[in-house]
């Protein structure tokens, strides 16, 4: 038995076999179906059942769904950063994260047609609780985060999770993506826990952590959507945290953010790959303090190179009751979020409608903030 075998993928020899209990499954079959709507199932049948690798999978089956979810609910996807990376050269993207599933599968798609090194990519073990949901993300190249244990327990997962991304990155040349916190940025604030760099550096034994860090090549990712199709499904928690109070998800929760961020209105998306960092250690800082250093680096980067959009300034605009940025969009644009807004909150209800709008002004206020630290 493999020591990660828990928390991996399927490897290659396993896909087809797991690709024929997926055909059988009803809600697979409706993705294969979503994918492949003018052929009858028999043939979409013999396209997966093809596949003989993920990258077969990832290229026949799973790019083409993304390529409709894009057709369908967006007005298209671009990118930055990424013709300036090696096609031979596995990276650690380090993102900022606002989709459960689509944030990786949109990557990965780029990374396809930039002819780059695909990743292998973190997802908690809570997404996963469903048979086929776990058995298409296995088929996905998706690895699992163990939550929830005790110290003791959480300790030795992390353990294990860093030793998989170091196995991932130097052995088996494979790039890894994973987020910059636990869970998904709910606020609009892209910020990096800490807790995510001490769990990768664990595997770096006796090396100093910078270098060690280094040698994992990791690059800042941020991507941004104009409109969050789940938007309204984040505001509960927001004002529960606002109120202090225990949030509890519902049963279907996860699932349903699942389906409605891949079907729901997102106009346009921009994902920008950053610089490959390369850290230093000149002054012979402790190991926290060197990985806050190395967590703000993280925070600038993925901040300054997020991409705004028409609703984060006019969000901006509604919190401040101001016109700063009336510019940056159009009056039908501010329409439009206000009639967003209206449908989606009740807007008697200020913190819930602070709430909804600070989770897209928020990336404006950091722009601000890094403008001021630039100037100083």
């Amino acid at each position: 038995m493999n020591q990660f075998d828990d928390i991996r993928f399927f490897n290659d020899a396993e896909v087809n076999i797991a690709l024929q209990s997926a055909v059988r499954h009803p809600m697979i079959k409706t993705l294969f179906q979503y994918t492949f709507p003018d052929k009858p199932y028999d043939e979409v049948k013999e396209i997966v059942l093809n596949c003989k690798s993920i990258n077969d999978f990832q290229r026949d089956v799973i790019r083409k769904s993304v390529a409709r979810i894009l057709r369908e609910s967006s007005a298209g996807l671009t990118t930055s950063g990424f013709e300036d990376l090696d096609k031979n050269q596995p990276y650690l993207y380090i993102s900022n994260h606002r989709d459960i599933i689509l944030d990786t599968c949109l990557l990965n798609v780029k990374l396809f047609d930039h002819d780059l090194i695909r990743t292998a990519s973190a997802i908690g073990d809570n997404l996963v609780q469903r048979p086929f949901v776990n058995a298409l993300s296995r088929l996905t190249r998706n690895f699992i985060v163990k939550r929830g244990a005790g110290p003791r327990e959480t300790l030795l997962s992390s353990k294990k999770l860093s030793e998989y991304i170091k196995t991932l990155l130097h052995e088996e040349k494979s790039s890894v993506w994973i987020a910059q916190r636990q869970g998904r940025t709910k606020d609009g604030n892209d910020v990096t826990e800490q807790g995510v760099l001490k769990m990768i550096g664990l595997a770096a034994g006796k090396q100093p952590i910078h270098e060690y860090l280094n040698s994992l090549k990791i690059v800042p990712v941020s991507i941004s959507y104009e409109y969050d199709p789940t938007d309204i499904l984040k505001v509960p928690e927001l004002l529960a945290k606002a109120a202090e109070e225990e949030y509890i998800k519902s049963e279907n929760e996860d699932f349903n953010s699942i389906l409605k961020g891949a079907l729901g209105q997102k106009k346009h998306i921009h994902i920008a790959a950053g610089k490959p960092f390369t850290f230093k250690n000149e002054t012979g800082s402790g190991t926290n303090q060197l990985l806050q250093h190395i967590v703000n680096e993280l925070d600038d980067t993925i901040q300054a190179n997020y991409k705004l959009w028409p609703t984060n300034y006019a969000a901006y605009d509604l919190v401040n009751n101001s016109k700063k940025y009336n510019t940056y969009y159009t009056e039908h644009d501010i329409a439009h979020f206000e009639r967003r807004l209206r449908m989606r909150v009740n807007v008697e209800d200020e913190k819930a409608v602070e709430s909804f709008l600070m989770m897209y002004a928020r990336p404006v206020f950091n722009k601000e903030k890094l403008a001021v630290i630039d100037e100083a």
